[in-house]
């Protein structure tokens, strides 16, 4: 009959360590406070990982934003410090000459980097805000939680509609919003000019994002028409197809605008872009270290648990050894006695690594519980991989029964008569 199946090899267990309960607690915190450990930092590089992919939702992330400034080269009898400007017909040359756009969403803005903000007025309530003019296709890039109502339609561009949609923070300030007051319909003065709310939208606080909630959108035919823009445009938001090397597709983008507005080929500074990809590549990088740090110290914290089991058992062989002797006597051969000590191994390792994963598993639940509705925290969802942790247990497992090998040689070179004699 198998060893693993007799009741007095568990009984024989159960009373070493129950005899030894000091080092055998403190060996098992080792190995528990390993698993833990590795449980903890995988969940939480799983939920950074989640917060990110939370933030970055409803936002494409294969996009470049793209503005004017001036030249820095003097070209074509042009002198250097000309400025340089962004139209609606450069989307109709682009689209035209450079393979691989999905999107290009032209905005235009007052307030921010482009100005002092706009007074706003309802009633006798007067704030500023950051205004904007959009085409319905910017929601496509940047996906507007909306509060109330929708957003900027095709219908509201052709019409030049006096309509917004109003950030939470403008919301706040001009209804009563502690009355959940519908502003739906209602109108409100931007700049001396009357405009009925169609949408309140609210921002993911830790996200990407080109606005915040003090900002409120208006078509862009309309925003031109009030601050005399013709077809001009502050910026360019341009999505590649997903194929499409960012980087390459960014550079051909500002050569194609050189060549239309007569810009020498090496100015640098006539556009200036922001390259979403390259920011979302390092998230994803620093993602992928902190998972790797996670295993690697993870793993190591375990093995030096293990190892500390090992130091154990071999002061515990000692102990025993004339109880080890008297088995030998008794006629146990030296693989009972080889098994008995790899058993004792195992079953530590594996009892204190599964009260690791559980008091980790509850850390992470109650992680969740405190994140779970704050937009500010990149964090979210911490779930593990239970592969990965059934993964860690096996190679506790394994690493128990080798490194177990060394007292359980040492129990085997136990001779019976010198053990007797030597008490």
């Amino acid at each position: 009959m198998s060893i693993i199946f007799r009741t007095d090899t568990w009984q024989e267990i159960f009373h070493s360590l129950k005899n030894n309960k000091l080092r055998t607690f403190l060996t098992m915190v080792g190995v528990g406070w390993g698993m833990f450990l590795f449980v903890v930092l995988l969940g939480a590089s799983k939920g950074v990982e989640n917060g990110f992919d939370r933030a970055f939702s409803g936002f494409a992330t294969n996009s470049i934003f793209l503005w004017a400034q001036t030249t820095n080269i003097p070209y074509e009898g042009f002198p250097k410090g000309r400025t340089v400007e962004l139209d609606l017909d450069d989307i109709t040359y682009l689209n035209r000459n450079v393979e691989g756009i999905d999107i290009i969403a032209p905005r235009n803005s007052k307030g921010g980097r482009f100005g002092d903000p706009i007074p706003v007025a309802r009633n006798e309530n007067i704030e500023e805000y950051v205004l904007y003019g959009d085409y319905p296709v910017g929601d496509q890039i940047s996906k507007k939680r909306l509060v109330f109502g929708r957003y900027i339609n095709q219908s509201d561009i052709g019409a030049d509609k006096y309509v917004a949609v109003i950030g939470n923070e403008v919301y706040q300030a001009l209804f009563k919003a502690q009355e959940k007051e519908d502003p739906i319909g209602k109108s409100i003065n931007i700049n001396g000019s009357y405009f009925t709310v169609i949408g309140v939208f609210k921002t993911v606080t830790n996200g990407p994002r080109m606005e915040g909630d003090d900002s409120i959108f208006i078509p862009f035919s309309t925003f031109n028409s009030m601050f005399n823009q013709g077809n001009k445009a502050d910026m360019f938001a341009i999505v590649g197809l997903p194929h499409i090397n960012m980087d390459f597709f960014e550079e051909e983008i500002k050569a194609a605008l050189r060549k239309r507005h007569r810009i020498h080929p090496a100015d640098e500074n006539a556009y200036a872009s922001f390259n979403l990809v390259t920011e979302f590549k390092k998230v994803d990088g620093f993602i992928t270290g902190l998972q790797l740090l996670t295993i690697v110290v993870g793993m190591l914290t375990i093995l030096a648990g293990v190892i500390a089991i090992s130091n154990i058992l071999l002061i515990t062989v000692k102990e025993r050894t004339k109880e080890i002797g008297i088995r030998r006597a008794m006629g146990a051969t030296p693989s009972n006695i080889r098994n008995q000590i790899l058993l004792e191994s195992v079953v530590i390792t594996f009892t204190s690594g599964f009260i690791g994963f559980i008091l980790g598993n509850l850390l992470l639940m109650l992680l969740d519980m405190v994140t779970a509705n704050n937009d500010g925290i990149p964090f979210s969802n911490p779930a593990i991989n239970y592969g990965d942790v059934a993964g860690a247990l096996f190679i506790m497992l394994v690493l128990g029964i080798f490194i177990g090998l060394i007292p359980a040689q040492r129990a085997v070179r136990i001779h019976p008569i010198e053990a007797i004699q030597s008490y």
